[in-house]
Protein backbone atom coordinates (compact mmCIF):
# COMPACT_ATOMS: atom_id res chain seq x y z
CA UNK A 1 0.00 0.00 0.00
CA UNK A 2 1.00 3.49 -0.83
CA UNK A 3 1.87 6.63 1.44
CA UNK A 4 1.04 8.48 -1.14
CA UNK A 5 -2.74 7.57 -0.99
CA UNK A 6 -4.69 10.06 1.04
CA UNK A 7 -8.36 9.98 1.97
CA UNK A 8 -10.00 13.59 2.74
CA UNK A 9 -11.51 12.23 5.65
CA UNK A 10 -15.05 11.59 5.76
CA UNK A 11 -16.45 7.76 4.88
CA UNK A 12 -20.14 5.80 4.27
CA UNK A 13 -21.64 5.35 7.47
CA UNK A 14 -23.38 2.31 8.27
CA UNK A 15 -27.20 1.43 7.79
CA UNK A 16 -26.97 1.40 12.05
CA UNK A 17 -25.77 4.68 12.81
CA UNK A 18 -27.70 6.24 10.21
CA UNK A 19 -31.10 5.55 11.79
CA UNK A 20 -30.12 7.60 15.18
CA UNK A 21 -28.43 10.58 12.58
CA UNK A 22 -31.90 10.96 10.81
CA UNK A 23 -33.52 11.45 13.75
CA UNK A 24 -31.42 13.83 14.58
CA UNK A 25 -32.08 15.77 11.87
CA UNK A 26 -35.52 16.07 12.28
CA UNK A 27 -35.24 17.71 15.81
CA UNK A 28 -34.24 21.25 17.28
CA UNK A 29 -35.33 20.60 20.80
CA UNK A 30 -32.10 18.64 21.66
CA UNK A 31 -28.33 19.65 21.36
CA UNK A 32 -25.00 18.06 20.65
CA UNK A 33 -23.99 15.54 21.38
CA UNK A 34 -27.36 14.07 21.66
CA UNK A 35 -26.38 11.12 23.59
CA UNK A 36 -28.71 11.18 26.33
CA UNK A 37 -31.69 11.69 23.57
CA UNK A 38 -31.37 8.29 22.28
CA UNK A 39 -30.67 5.47 24.00
CA UNK A 40 -27.93 3.25 22.37
CA UNK A 41 -26.56 6.30 20.25
CA UNK A 42 -23.62 6.55 21.86
CA UNK A 43 -22.63 2.99 21.61
CA UNK A 44 -23.56 2.28 18.52
CA UNK A 45 -21.58 5.88 17.35
CA UNK A 46 -17.99 4.28 18.97
CA UNK A 47 -18.99 0.68 17.87
CA UNK A 48 -19.03 2.09 14.30
CA UNK A 49 -15.90 4.63 14.80
CA UNK A 50 -14.09 1.39 16.15
CA UNK A 51 -14.89 -0.77 12.83
CA UNK A 52 -14.11 1.95 10.37
CA UNK A 53 -11.00 2.65 11.78
CA UNK A 54 -10.28 -1.00 11.18
CA UNK A 55 -11.48 -0.68 8.14
CA UNK A 56 -8.96 1.86 7.32
CA UNK A 57 -5.94 0.07 8.58
CA UNK A 58 -6.94 -3.10 6.53
CA UNK A 59 -6.98 -0.93 3.22
CA UNK A 60 -3.81 0.54 3.70
CA UNK A 61 -4.60 4.35 4.58
CA UNK A 62 -1.77 5.72 6.51
CA UNK A 63 -3.61 8.52 8.00
CA UNK A 64 -6.81 7.54 10.33
CA UNK A 65 -9.91 9.66 11.04
CA UNK A 66 -13.05 8.52 12.28
CA UNK A 67 -14.10 8.47 9.15
CA UNK A 68 -16.19 11.52 10.61
CA UNK A 69 -18.84 9.28 11.65
CA UNK A 70 -19.39 11.24 14.76
CA UNK A 71 -20.31 13.73 12.91
CA UNK A 72 -23.83 15.06 10.88
CA UNK A 73 -22.47 17.56 8.36
CA UNK A 74 -18.79 18.21 7.65
CA UNK A 75 -18.44 21.73 9.97
CA UNK A 76 -21.81 22.26 11.31
CA UNK A 77 -21.11 20.08 14.47
CA UNK A 78 -18.24 21.11 15.28
CA UNK A 79 -19.87 24.73 15.92
CA UNK A 80 -22.51 22.65 17.66
CA UNK A 81 -19.92 21.91 20.31
CA UNK A 82 -19.27 25.17 21.11
CA UNK A 83 -19.97 26.45 24.30
CA UNK A 84 -22.29 29.46 23.53
CA UNK A 85 -24.14 27.81 20.03
CA UNK A 86 -28.01 26.67 19.80
CA UNK A 87 -29.14 24.63 16.44
CA UNK A 88 -32.42 25.03 14.98
CA UNK A 89 -34.10 23.72 12.08
CA UNK A 90 -33.77 27.24 9.56
CA UNK A 91 -36.59 27.53 7.12
CA UNK A 92 -34.10 26.34 4.44
CA UNK A 93 -31.13 24.06 3.66
CA UNK A 94 -27.86 24.70 1.59
CA UNK A 95 -28.75 24.73 -2.22
CA UNK A 96 -26.54 22.64 -4.07
CA UNK A 97 -26.66 22.23 -8.14
CA UNK A 98 -28.57 19.12 -8.94
CA UNK A 99 -27.77 16.60 -11.04
CA UNK A 100 -28.77 17.77 -13.95
CA UNK A 101 -26.72 21.08 -13.55
CA UNK A 102 -29.59 23.51 -13.86
CA UNK A 103 -31.73 22.54 -11.27
CA UNK A 104 -31.13 23.25 -7.38
CA UNK A 105 -30.69 20.23 -4.93
CA UNK A 106 -32.17 22.14 -1.40
CA UNK A 107 -30.20 20.51 1.30
CA UNK A 108 -30.91 19.32 4.95
CA UNK A 109 -32.34 22.39 7.28
CA UNK A 110 -30.94 21.71 10.36
CA UNK A 111 -28.43 24.00 9.80
CA UNK A 112 -29.68 27.35 11.89
CA UNK A 113 -26.95 28.48 14.26
CA UNK A 114 -28.00 31.24 17.39
CA UNK A 115 -24.95 32.24 19.15
CA UNK A 116 -26.75 32.97 22.74
CA UNK A 117 -23.19 34.11 24.32
CA UNK A 118 -19.46 34.57 24.44
CA UNK A 119 -18.73 31.37 22.27
CA UNK A 120 -15.61 29.19 23.96
CA UNK A 121 -13.94 26.08 22.61
CA UNK A 122 -12.53 24.38 25.90
CA UNK A 123 -13.78 21.36 26.72
CA UNK A 124 -15.24 20.54 23.06
CA UNK A 125 -16.63 16.75 22.65
CA UNK A 126 -14.24 16.26 19.47
CA UNK A 127 -11.47 16.02 22.20
CA UNK A 128 -13.26 12.65 23.33
CA UNK A 129 -14.37 11.61 19.87
CA UNK A 130 -10.02 12.43 19.01
CA UNK A 131 -9.05 9.92 22.04
CA UNK A 132 -10.97 7.59 21.12
CA UNK A 133 -9.39 7.80 17.63
CA UNK A 134 -6.19 7.31 18.76
CA UNK A 135 -7.21 4.95 21.03
CA UNK A 136 -8.02 2.47 18.58
CA UNK A 137 -5.62 2.90 16.00
CA UNK A 138 -2.87 2.17 17.71
CA UNK A 139 0.52 3.34 15.67
CA UNK A 140 -1.11 4.89 12.79
CA UNK A 141 -1.06 8.27 12.40
CA UNK A 142 -4.28 10.20 13.04
CA UNK A 143 -5.69 13.06 11.61
CA UNK A 144 -9.29 14.99 13.08
CA UNK A 145 -10.88 16.96 10.43
CA UNK A 146 -12.53 20.32 11.45
CA UNK A 147 -13.86 23.25 9.32
CA UNK A 148 -11.51 26.16 8.93
CA UNK A 149 -11.94 29.28 11.28
CA UNK A 150 -12.73 31.40 7.97
CA UNK A 151 -15.21 29.26 6.79
CA UNK A 152 -17.39 29.57 10.02
CA UNK A 153 -16.58 33.61 10.00
CA UNK A 154 -17.80 33.67 6.32
CA UNK A 155 -20.79 31.78 6.65
CA UNK A 156 -21.91 33.86 9.71
CA UNK A 157 -21.16 37.13 7.94
CA UNK A 158 -22.63 36.30 4.47
CA UNK A 159 -26.09 35.21 6.41
CA UNK A 160 -28.04 38.75 6.50
CA UNK A 161 -31.17 36.16 7.29
CA UNK A 162 -32.01 36.22 10.88
CA UNK A 163 -33.63 32.75 10.24
CA UNK A 164 -30.15 30.84 9.68
CA UNK A 165 -28.45 32.95 12.35
CA UNK A 166 -30.74 33.82 14.91
CA UNK A 167 -31.93 37.37 14.69
CA UNK A 168 -28.88 39.60 14.63
CA UNK A 169 -30.57 43.03 15.73
CA UNK A 170 -32.24 41.12 18.62
CA UNK A 171 -31.52 37.53 19.46
CA UNK A 172 -27.96 37.10 18.79
CA UNK A 173 -24.96 37.64 21.04
CA UNK A 174 -23.05 39.01 18.25
CA UNK A 175 -23.79 41.89 16.12
CA UNK A 176 -19.95 43.14 15.39
CA UNK A 177 -18.23 40.90 12.85
CA UNK A 178 -14.78 42.28 14.42
CA UNK A 179 -15.89 40.91 17.87
CA UNK A 180 -17.12 37.38 16.51
CA UNK A 181 -14.10 36.67 14.72
CA UNK A 182 -11.83 37.59 17.60
CA UNK A 183 -13.61 35.20 19.69
CA UNK A 184 -14.28 32.68 17.22
CA UNK A 185 -10.36 32.60 16.58
CA UNK A 186 -10.04 32.46 20.59
CA UNK A 187 -12.23 29.57 20.69
CA UNK A 188 -10.06 27.92 17.84
CA UNK A 189 -7.07 28.57 19.80
CA UNK A 190 -8.48 26.94 23.04
CA UNK A 191 -9.58 23.82 21.39
CA UNK A 192 -6.62 23.13 19.49
CA UNK A 193 -4.34 23.75 23.00
CA UNK A 194 -6.68 20.92 24.24
CA UNK A 195 -5.85 18.76 21.17
CA UNK A 196 -2.06 18.84 21.53
CA UNK A 197 -2.33 18.36 25.33
CA UNK A 198 -4.21 15.15 24.97
CA UNK A 199 -1.84 13.75 21.59
CA UNK A 200 -3.10 15.50 18.87
CA UNK A 201 -0.50 16.05 16.17
CA UNK A 202 -2.29 16.98 12.61
CA UNK A 203 -5.50 19.12 12.16
CA UNK A 204 -7.16 19.91 9.07
CA UNK A 205 -9.14 22.43 8.39
CA UNK A 206 -11.87 22.15 6.18
CA UNK A 207 -12.85 25.21 3.62
CA UNK A 208 -15.68 25.65 0.87
CA UNK A 209 -15.35 29.78 0.23
CA UNK A 210 -12.13 29.96 -1.26
CA UNK A 211 -14.39 29.44 -4.73
CA UNK A 212 -16.19 32.43 -3.72
CA UNK A 213 -13.52 35.03 -4.70
CA UNK A 214 -12.76 33.13 -8.26
CA UNK A 215 -13.72 35.56 -11.26
CA UNK A 216 -15.09 32.77 -12.96
CA UNK A 217 -17.09 31.28 -10.68
CA UNK A 218 -20.67 31.57 -12.32
CA UNK A 219 -22.58 31.08 -9.24
CA UNK A 220 -20.32 33.94 -7.11
CA UNK A 221 -21.93 36.37 -5.84
CA UNK A 222 -18.53 38.31 -6.13
CA UNK A 223 -18.61 38.04 -9.87
CA UNK A 224 -19.90 40.69 -12.47
CA UNK A 225 -18.75 44.35 -13.50
CA UNK A 226 -20.78 45.95 -10.30
CA UNK A 227 -18.37 44.37 -7.58
CA UNK A 228 -15.93 46.58 -5.97
CA UNK A 229 -12.98 43.60 -6.66
CA UNK A 230 -10.81 45.86 -3.89
CA UNK A 231 -13.15 45.10 -1.82
CA UNK A 232 -13.82 41.77 -2.59
CA UNK A 233 -10.50 41.24 -2.24
CA UNK A 234 -9.78 43.05 1.33
CA UNK A 235 -12.47 40.53 2.32
CA UNK A 236 -10.82 37.55 1.12
CA UNK A 237 -7.59 38.83 2.58
CA UNK A 238 -9.57 39.30 5.92
CA UNK A 239 -10.32 35.23 5.76
CA UNK A 240 -6.74 34.49 4.64
CA UNK A 241 -5.51 36.14 8.15
CA UNK A 242 -8.29 35.13 10.12
CA UNK A 243 -6.78 31.17 8.83
CA UNK A 244 -3.18 32.26 9.49
CA UNK A 245 -3.87 33.72 13.11
CA UNK A 246 -4.96 30.40 13.96
CA UNK A 247 -2.58 28.25 12.11
CA UNK A 248 0.03 29.91 13.32
CA UNK A 249 -1.11 29.34 17.04
CA UNK A 250 -1.29 25.28 16.06
CA UNK A 251 2.35 25.39 14.82
CA UNK A 252 3.30 27.13 18.14
CA UNK A 253 2.22 24.43 19.90
CA UNK A 254 3.86 21.91 17.73
CA UNK A 255 0.53 20.96 15.43
CA UNK A 256 0.72 20.41 11.85
CA UNK A 257 -1.99 21.97 10.00
CA UNK A 258 -3.52 20.68 6.90
CA UNK A 259 -6.36 21.53 4.81
CA UNK A 260 -8.58 20.62 1.89
CA UNK A 261 -10.71 23.02 -0.38
CA UNK A 262 -14.30 21.71 -1.04
CA UNK A 263 -16.47 22.97 -4.08
CA UNK A 264 -19.90 21.46 -2.63
CA UNK A 265 -19.88 17.46 -1.53
CA UNK A 266 -23.54 16.69 -0.41
CA UNK A 267 -25.54 13.27 -1.96
CA UNK A 268 -22.87 13.11 -4.96
CA UNK A 269 -23.95 16.96 -5.93
CA UNK A 270 -21.61 20.08 -5.87
CA UNK A 271 -21.75 23.95 -5.23
CA UNK A 272 -19.99 25.95 -7.58
CA UNK A 273 -17.36 26.00 -9.95
CA UNK A 274 -13.90 28.46 -10.00
CA UNK A 275 -10.84 27.74 -10.84
CA UNK A 276 -7.68 27.54 -8.79
CA UNK A 277 -5.64 30.01 -11.17
CA UNK A 278 -7.87 32.77 -9.99
CA UNK A 279 -7.37 32.46 -6.43
CA UNK A 280 -3.83 30.96 -6.10
CA UNK A 281 -2.03 34.02 -5.49
CA UNK A 282 -4.47 34.38 -2.42
CA UNK A 283 -5.65 31.52 -0.88
CA UNK A 284 -3.13 28.88 -2.31
CA UNK A 285 0.09 31.62 -1.58
CA UNK A 286 -0.79 33.15 1.30
CA UNK A 287 -2.57 30.32 3.83
CA UNK A 288 0.46 29.09 5.55
CA UNK A 289 -1.06 25.47 5.48
CA UNK A 290 1.85 22.36 6.17
CA UNK A 291 -0.04 20.38 3.35
CA UNK A 292 -3.52 21.47 0.97
CA UNK A 293 -5.96 18.83 -0.20
CA UNK A 294 -7.00 20.65 -3.45
CA UNK A 295 -10.13 19.04 -6.24
CA UNK A 296 -9.08 18.17 -9.32
CA UNK A 297 -11.66 15.81 -10.34
CA UNK A 298 -13.24 17.33 -13.47
CA UNK A 299 -12.67 20.86 -15.12
CA UNK A 300 -14.65 23.13 -12.33
CA UNK A 301 -11.03 24.09 -10.92
CA UNK A 302 -9.31 24.06 -14.16
CA UNK A 303 -5.80 23.06 -15.13
CA UNK A 304 -2.90 22.43 -13.10
CA UNK A 305 -1.23 26.02 -13.52
CA UNK A 306 -2.01 27.30 -10.32
CA UNK A 307 0.39 24.72 -8.57
CA UNK A 308 3.09 26.81 -9.93
CA UNK A 309 2.45 29.09 -6.34
CA UNK A 310 4.29 26.35 -4.25
CA UNK A 311 7.16 26.41 -6.39
CA UNK A 312 7.96 29.56 -3.65
CA UNK A 313 6.93 27.10 -0.67
CA UNK A 314 9.72 24.50 -0.91
CA UNK A 315 8.32 22.54 2.50
CA UNK A 316 4.91 22.68 1.50
CA UNK A 317 3.10 19.42 0.27
CA UNK A 318 0.38 19.19 -2.10
CA UNK A 319 -2.48 16.75 -2.19
CA UNK A 320 -4.17 16.14 -5.93
CA UNK A 321 -8.02 14.97 -6.12
CA UNK A 322 -7.93 14.01 -9.34
CA UNK A 323 -10.20 11.13 -8.08
CA UNK A 324 -14.01 10.92 -7.46
CA UNK A 325 -15.97 10.56 -4.57
CA UNK A 326 -19.16 11.10 -6.43
CA UNK A 327 -19.56 8.34 -8.79
CA UNK A 328 -20.33 4.64 -8.06
CA UNK A 329 -18.11 3.88 -10.63
CA UNK A 330 -13.48 3.29 -11.00
CA UNK A 331 -11.98 6.56 -12.58
CA UNK A 332 -10.29 6.81 -15.74
CA UNK A 333 -6.76 5.55 -14.86
CA UNK A 334 -5.09 7.26 -18.40
CA UNK A 335 -6.76 10.85 -16.77
CA UNK A 336 -5.04 10.25 -13.28
CA UNK A 337 -1.58 9.08 -14.21
CA UNK A 338 -1.40 11.78 -17.06
CA UNK A 339 -2.45 14.93 -14.44
CA UNK A 340 0.00 13.17 -12.05
CA UNK A 341 2.62 13.37 -15.04
CA UNK A 342 2.07 16.92 -15.43
CA UNK A 343 1.93 17.84 -11.31
CA UNK A 344 5.17 15.99 -11.45
CA UNK A 345 6.84 18.74 -13.67
CA UNK A 346 5.63 21.42 -11.75
CA UNK A 347 6.20 20.11 -8.34
CA UNK A 348 8.53 17.91 -7.18
CA UNK A 349 7.08 13.73 -6.95
CA UNK A 350 7.99 13.86 -3.48
CA UNK A 351 5.84 16.74 -2.13
CA UNK A 352 3.08 15.27 -3.93
CA UNK A 353 0.16 13.20 -2.88
CA UNK A 354 -3.00 11.50 -4.88
CA UNK A 355 -6.94 11.58 -3.35
CA UNK A 356 -10.60 11.78 -4.28
CA UNK A 357 -11.41 15.24 -4.60
CA UNK A 358 -13.79 14.94 -0.82
CA UNK A 359 -14.84 12.34 1.37
CA UNK A 360 -17.52 10.31 0.71
CA UNK A 361 -19.41 11.41 3.11
CA UNK A 362 -19.74 15.02 3.92
CA UNK A 363 -22.65 14.74 5.74
CA UNK A 364 -23.68 11.45 6.90
CA UNK A 365 -26.39 10.49 4.36
CA UNK A 366 -23.40 10.36 1.69
CA UNK A 367 -22.61 10.27 -1.61
CA UNK A 368 -24.58 7.89 -4.15
CA UNK A 369 -22.25 5.08 -4.07
CA UNK A 370 -22.46 1.69 -1.78
CA UNK A 371 -19.78 0.88 0.73
CA UNK A 372 -18.54 -2.10 -1.60
CA UNK A 373 -17.93 0.57 -4.21
CA UNK A 374 -16.33 3.25 -1.86
CA UNK A 375 -13.61 1.06 -0.64
CA UNK A 376 -12.66 -0.30 -4.32
CA UNK A 377 -12.09 3.14 -5.24
CA UNK A 378 -10.14 3.51 -2.28
CA UNK A 379 -7.97 0.24 -3.34
CA UNK A 380 -8.06 1.89 -6.74
CA UNK A 381 -6.71 4.98 -5.41
CA UNK A 382 -3.78 2.65 -3.86
CA UNK A 383 -3.30 0.84 -7.13
CA UNK A 384 -2.50 3.93 -8.98
CA UNK A 385 -0.43 6.07 -6.36
CA UNK A 386 1.91 2.56 -6.54
CA UNK A 387 1.61 2.51 -9.89
CA UNK A 388 2.74 6.32 -10.37
CA UNK A 389 5.10 7.17 -7.01
CA UNK A 390 6.75 3.31 -6.98
CA UNK A 391 6.28 2.75 -3.27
Amino acid sequence: MSEKFQIVGSLLRPEALLKYKREIEARDDIQYPFYEDFEGYQACETQAIQEVIQKQIAHGLSVISDGEFSKSLWHLDFVWGLNGVRRFIADNGYFFRDLDDTSKYETRRDIGLEFTEKISGKHHHFIDIYKEIKANAGEQTTKLCIPSPSHIFGEWSFSQDAKRYGDKDANSYYHDRSEFKADLASAYKAFLTEYAEVGGKIIQFDDCLWEMFSDDNPSSPFTGGDIDHAQIEALAQTFIDLNNDVIDFGHSLGLTVWTHNCRGNYDSRNMGAGSYETIAKLFLKQQRYDRFFLEWDDERAGNLSALQVFKERPDTEIVLGLLSSKTAILDDEARVIDLLEQASEIIPKERLFLSHQCGFASCDGGNELSEAQQWAKIDQGQALAQKFFGE
